[in-house]
This record gives structure tokens, C-alpha cells and sequence, in this order.
């Protein structure tokens, strides 16, 4: 099998992997705060990047060695809060009309990086934005007699989700990759076990193995899309993430009994493919970066 043939498994893969990681926490958040849920998955994913960055050349200390610590804590801590927000999501609105949601955040950050991140966004990848969050609308129906005011969960676990994908773009212009990856595994840990004890109980001995196979599928998602950055560029690794849109709703068809209507599946359609325009403008930008 050829590298990028490679990559691009390992990248199914994950998506796969963490489609089924939020049909799992759908299920436990059916019965447990999500917030509890979340601070133990932690604890197994940051066991796992320790033990990564243990084997990695200068161990612990230089994954820890941050140019800008505060950054690094602040985006780590806003990432752990924005899964607690999209596991209540999937809760209280769903698989399918969160991912829908959350589908358009990488539209949402191309935005957010012009005043933040100082980058140029021309006009075609603007329209695809404004097309994208028109399917936004679409889904959200505000006005409408069927209008959940709870689907508006989703759509802050997904601001929260392109923030935290602008803070990572800006740490990377300081920071090597390991050591943004050992903060978002240890900080984000740090800062749910200061508030995760407060919302303990104790787990049904038949949950146990749900948490057992989330903590599992969160390492192991991790660790294929690692493998998938490394054999292709992030350009292409990308669009797989509206995979996850599609397993994850078939999931929670099959598996939950949900029923997108009309609206919520042209919504979608329209993010998505505003969203691939999009990736698919940022590789064209890439591509002449390094021609030029």
C-alpha cells in the first residue's frame, strides 16, 4: 500500500472510530453528566499522549517546553469544555442535527481567521461561508412553530469548536504539533478534573464497558488520525471529517430511532459542500504557496 493510500485509511479510519466515540456518549449521556463522562475519557487520553511523549527525542520536557503556555492551557481547556457542550448536544437534539450543526465549523473558523489569525479570505471562499451558514438557518428553522430552542447547544459547542481550531492554527506558529497535541490531552484533563468530582456518581456496572470502549476509541482515534497527518497533508485529511456527519447520523437513525426532516438534511448538504469548496480553495492557496 502506497503512503498515500496509507494515510488515507488511517484517516477513514479515525472518523469511523469517532463516529461510533459519539454514539457511545450519546448512549452514557443518557444516564450520567456529561461533564463526568468526559473527565474520565480524558483521563485515559491523557495517559496515552504521556506515554507518547515519553517515547518522542527529550521525553516529557520538551513536549511540555511551550512558547506560549497560556495559549496552549487556554485552547486545551476551551476544547474539553466544547466536547462536555457537544456531548450535551447529542443528548438533548441528537447525533444528526449536531453534526449537521457541526459540520460548518470549519467555515466558521476560515472566518474567524481573517480578524484573528490576520489571514486573506477572498470573495469565493466568503460566499461559500455565507452559503454554508445559510444551511445553518436551514437547520436551526428560527421562527419556525417546530423551531428547539436546544439546538442552540449545538451550535455553542460548535463556536467553541472553530475557536479552539483558530487558537490551534495560532499556537502552531510556535509551538511543533507534539506539544500542542501534549497539551490538549494533559491541560484539558487538568482543568475537568477541577470541576469533574463535583458532578460524580457512580457508574451502573453495565455502563462500565460503555466508558471502557469510549476511553478506548478515543485513544484509538487519536492515534489513526496522528498516523493519517503524517502520511498526507491537512488539506486532504480534512474533508474526511464530513464522514463523521454521515456515520454519525446513520448512527443515530439506526441505533437511537432519530428522523432528520427535509430541512435538516438540505441544510446539511449545503454545508457540506460549502465546506469542501472551501478545503478545496485552501489546497488550491497551498499548492501555489509552494509553487511559488
Amino acid at each position: 500500500m502506497s503512503p498515500a493510500a496509507r494515510g488515507l485509511s488511517f484517516a477513514a479510519l479515525a472518523i469511523t472510530i469517532f463516529a461510533v466515540q459519539d454514539g457511545l456518549s450519546k448512549a452514557l449521556a443518557a444516564e450520567h453528566p456529561p461533564l463526568l463522562i468526559v473527565m474520565i475519557r480524558y483521563w485515559a487520553f491523557a495517559l496515552f499522549v504521556v506515554l507518547m511523549a515519553a517515547r518522542r527525542p527529550g521525553g516529557l520536557r520538551a513536549a511540555a517546553r511551550s512558547a506560549r503556555p497560556v495559549l496552549q492551557i487556554l485552547r486545551s481547556t476551551l476544547l474539553a469544555a466544547e466536547v462536555v457542550v457537544a456531548i450535551t448536544a447529542f443528548a438533548t437534539v441528537g447525533l444528526v442535527a449536531t453534526h449537521s450543526i457541526f459540520a460548518s465549523a470549519p467555515l466558521v473558523v476560515a472566518a474567524l481567521s481573517v480578524p484573528l489569525l490576520g489571514e486573506q479570505v477572498g470573495w469565493r471562499r466568503w460566499t461559500a461561508i455565507l452559503v454554508g451558514l445559510f444551511g445553518v438557518l436551514l437547520i436551526l428553522k428560527p421562527g419556525a412553530e417546530v423551531f428547539d430552542p436546544r439546538i442552540l447547544i449545538a451550535v455553542a459547542a460548535m463556536i467553541a469548536m472553530a475557536l479552539y481550531g483558530v487558537l490551534t492554527r495560532l499556537a502552531s506558529r510556535s509551538d511543533p504539533s507534539q506539544v500542542s497535541f501534549f497539551y490538549t490531552g494533559v491541560a484539558g484533563a487538568a482543568a475537568l478534573t477541577l470541576v469533574g468530582p463535583f458532578y460524580w456518581q457512580p457508574l451502573a456496572p453495565e455502563h462500565w464497558p460503555l466508558m471502557g470502549a469510549l476511553c478506548v476509541t478515543g485513544i484509538a482515534g487519536h492515534y489513526f488520525l496522528i498516523r493519517a497527518f503524517e502520511a498526507l497533508p491537512a488539506v486532504v485529511v480534512q474533508p474526511f471529517s464530513y464522514l463523521q456527519l454521515v456515520l454519525a447520523s446513520m448512527i443515530g437513525i439506526w441505533f437511537f430511532g432519530e428522523s432528520p426532516d427535509a430541512l435538516t438534511i438540505l441544510g446539511a448538504a449545503i454545508i457540506v459542500g460549502a465546506g469542501l469548496f472551501t478545503a478545496w480553495r485552501e489546497a488550491r492557496r497551498g499548492a501555489g504557496r509552494v509553487a511559488a
